[in-house]
C-alpha cells in the first residue's frame, strides 16, 4: 500500500477539522462537497473506509505521534 507524506496528511486533517468547526456538512453545496473531498481523501491517504478510523490513522502517522502515543499502554 503506498503511504502519503506527513505533510500531505497534515493539511488534510487540519483542513477536515476547519470545515468539522464550520459545520460545512449542514452548508452549503459547496462546503459540503468540499467536506466530503477532503473526507474521502484523507480515507484514500490512510487506506481506510471511515473518516473516524483515517483520523486515527493519520494521527499515528504524523511527526511525533509515536513520542506521546500511549494506546498500547494497559491501563
Amino acid at each position: 500500500m503506498l503511504l502519503a507524506h506527513p505533510a500531505v496528511l497534515e493539511d488534510l486533517v487540519e483542513r477536515y477539522k476547519a470545515l468539522a468547526v464550520l459545520r460545512a456538512d449542514q452548508g452549503s453545496g459547496e462546503a459540503r462537497q468540499e467536506f466530503e473531498d477532503v473526507a474521502y481523501s484523507l480515507c484514500l491517504a490512510t487506506g481506510t473506509s471511515d473518516v473516524d478510523a483515517a483520523l486515527v490513522a493519520a494521527s499515528h502517522r504524523l511527526p511525533g505521534a509515536r513520542t506521546t502515543d500511549d494506546s498500547l499502554l494497559s491501563a
